[in-house]
């Protein structure tokens, strides 16, 4: 997964022509380390995955305070620079997938497959 910082990350994230998931997180956070394989297998099995990159929201307070975070760990879509859908208070794994099938349908529509 691709870390981003406040220098790149209008070129990585905005200036996408691709849709791009931003995972927002800080080192102390457990359950940001814990949604990282759920974010892998959005890579390795989803047709047309977003780009999915990292930003360490500790070190990068400008764009956390950005993006008004309010929880870690946070997902925000984006789309041609624009935000698109946010994920963020998850607790359980089962509130993660729910988000997660419907990340995945929000993609699909915006990544639809040509046939």
């Amino acid at each position: 997964m691709l870390s981003v910082n406040k220098q790149n990350f209008s070129r990585v994230v905005l200036n996408s022509p691709n849709p791009v998931l931003v995972n927002f997180w800080a080192p102390w956070c457990g359950l940001c380390l814990l949604i990282n394989p759920s974010l892998h297998t959005i890579q390795r099995e989803w047709d047309a995955p977003p780009e999915v990159v990292s930003v360490n929201a500790d070190e990068n307070f400008q764009l956390a305070n950005t993006y008004r975070l309010k929880n870690l760990p946070t997902l925000i879509l984006f789309n041609q620079g624009q935000i698109i859908h946010r994920i963020e208070g998850i607790k359980e794994r089962h509130e993660l997938r729910q988000q997660l099938n419907q990340l995945r349908l929000i993609n699909q529509q915006l990544n639809p497959k040509v046939c």
